[in-house]
């Protein structure tokens, strides 16, 4: 029997679960396929404040009590917002599974904003982002984001501003779910040792009653990113930098290929590539990474590290090194191996994760309306050829096309 079930409601919300027999705990999220870049000019920032209003009241709980449901069991609630999804989620002891999937449909979709609590989320809001700006590791992937996106929804930050969030209303969140949410956009995904037909049979009867609405995405498509360098004084003692540009959509057809290359480069792996020369052999950083993040129409890929101020050019030419490294000359047959190895690897532990795995899901989809298997992505993994990676790293590797953000003490 197949482990992983999908199945799709009569008001088009889609429903997947996948049976783990050797677990005692569930988890469960509703994920919307909205997000901060969906939200217009006067709206930055109201995506995020959703998803915190959301836990402060519904007509059958107040705030205390959607706190205290599942944690007195010893679960946990949560949520997040992204550039093109919010989420709320839960975990909980199996026998819990139906209290937590009553209460995530309450916050998502009967929430009434209290006027109280609003006031209060709003001074939490504006704590939050004081936090980010004292951190600059941060800070800085979120400011980078409008030199890699400019002037568009990409690159505004999720928090949006302290102006936006102190001007909000509840009569913006209403008009904001109302424009954006549409009932065939929202993935409801669960993964535990409950039986398929049981976990569909409540969320019939806790979903299947949500009015069916149609919304037509209209999502603007990034312009093109013109490589520039912004140098930025801060209160800080080290210079953090951010380097990189756009990239690969979701299904573009060299995704996976370029992760590879990203995770080779930069990967989270103690031996990747960077870490071994700006950190091992020269110890100019603490930590430095390189990320890939794709969007539904767009993409960027990115390096961030901090580093003493007057070590900034020497870190930066020791990338540029690695990055010549890669385009001058095709890994052989051996490094071609190994790196697929371990990125094999790295998927299949972080698999292993159901909390990871069930967002997952409902990510997967939303964005490509399919799942796929361990088995069907190391065959596309093993398809990738070192001629490739060479092309790519020549085609995205350049240092001139590059756009730069630093931050100063």
């Amino acid at each position: 029997m197949n482990s992983i079930q999908v199945k799709t409601l009569s008001n088009g919300i889609t429903l997947v679960h996948r049976q783990v027999l050797h677990t005692e705990i569930s988890h469960v999220g509703i994920m919307l396929d909205i997000g901060s870049r969906d939200e217009l000019d006067s709206e930055q920032g109201l995506a995020h404040f959703w998803e915190h209003l959301a836990f402060k009241g519904t007509p059958k709980y107040n705030n205390m009590q959607i706190i205290n449901r599942l944690e007195l069991i010893g679960g946990e609630l949560n949520a997040y917002t992204t550039k093109e999804k919010i989420c709320f989620h839960a975990s909980v002891l199996t026998p819990y599974f139906e209290r937590a999937l009553e209460l995530l449909t309450e916050i998502t979709f009967h929430s009434t904003f209290p006027e109280k609590e609003l006031e209060k989320e709003r001074s939490v809001i504006l704590e939050e982002m004081a936090m980010y700006y004292e951190a600059p590791e941060d800070a800085i992937q979120d400011d980078f984001d409008e030199l890699l996106f400019p002037n568009h929804p990409l690159g505004i930050n999720i928090l949006g501003t302290a102006e936006h969030v102190q001007s909000f209303q509840k009569k913006d969140l209403h008009a904001f779910i109302d424009r954006n949410l549409d009932t065939s956009r929202i993935v409801i995904s669960s993964i535990g040792k409950l039986a398929h037909d049981k976990v569909f049979a409540w969320a019939d009867k806790h979903v299947g009653r949500i009015p069916a609405k149609k919304h037509q995405v209209s999502r603007i498509l990034p312009p093109a990113m013109l490589p520039m360098e912004r140098i930025t004084k801060r209160g800080l003692t080290q210079a953090h930098v951010a380097m990189g540009r756009q990239s690969f959509a979701i299904e573009n057809p060299n995704r996976l290929a370029f992760f590879m290359l990203i995770n080779l480069l930069g990967g989270p792996s103690m031996n990747s590539l960077l870490n071994v020369s700006v950190r091992e052999k020269h110890g100019l950083v603490y930590s430095i990474e390189a990320t890939f993040t794709s969007y539904m129409d767009s993409g960027f890929w990115a390096i961030y590290f901090g580093t003493e101020p007057n070590q900034v050019a020497k870190a930066i030419r020791l990338i540029h090194k690695e990055f010549d490294k890669l385009k001058e000359k095709a890994l052989s047959p051996a490094q071609l191996t190994k790196i697929k190895s371990q990125l094999k690897g790295q998927m299949a532990m972080a698999e292993e994760g159901n909390l990871n795995f069930m967002l997952m899901m409902a990510k997967n989809l939303l964005d490509r309306e399919k799942i796929e298997s361990l088995d069907e992505i190391f065959t596309q993994i093993d398809l990738v050829t070192a001629e490739q990676l060479q092309q790519l790293a020549i085609d995205m590797l350049n240092p001139h096309e590059l756009s730069r953000l630093i931050f100063e003490p």
